[in-house]
């Protein structure tokens, strides 16, 4: 939920492109991971799977609800 915040604060900000936020969530989630499991292997993995899963729940949010 964190990075998803993070995610949002990040596309209102108008200096910020859009292609960037996925690298930034994959950073933060990488730190997080690595900050909390500690520096390993399995570290790193949570944070990009808690990245990804960051990407992918905002893109199905989107997708719900946008009309075709």
């Amino acid at each position: 939920p964190v990075l998803y915040v993070i995610g949002a604060m990040l596309k209102n900000t108008p200096i910020v492109k859009d292609w960037t936020i996925p690298w930034v969530m994959l950073v933060l989630g990488i730190f997080g991971g690595v900050s909390v499991i500690g520096f390993n292997v399995e570290g790193v993995l949570q944070g990009i799977l808690v990245a990804g899963a960051t990407v992918f729940t905002h893109q199905l949010i989107k997708q719900s609800h946008e009309k075709e």
